[in-house]
């Protein structure tokens, strides 16, 4: 299965998060557009069908990717 690169991911939640905040504090219609074009890319991205399933995956995938890299030799 191919995995989007971690900065990508990691990018992608962040902006959701940030236009859902702006959203919920009276963004408009372009706020709401951005919104629908970051859902469409994080749900395309991680395979699954709606925005919290989408982050719950993204996250998900950054913890694992997290967890498999190995620190650095001295």
């Amino acid at each position: 299965m191919l995995r989007a690169h971690p900065s990508l991911l990691r990018e992608l939640v962040e902006r959701s998060e940030r236009l859902r905040r702006r959203l919920a504090s009276g963004g408009g219609a372009e706020v709401r557009r951005q919104l629908e074009d970051v859902t469409y890319t994080l749900c395309v991205i991680t395979g699954t069908r709606q925005l919290d399933t989408a982050l719950y995956v993204a996250r998900q995938q950054l913890a694992d990717g997290m967890r498999r890299e190995r620190p650095l030799r001295r």
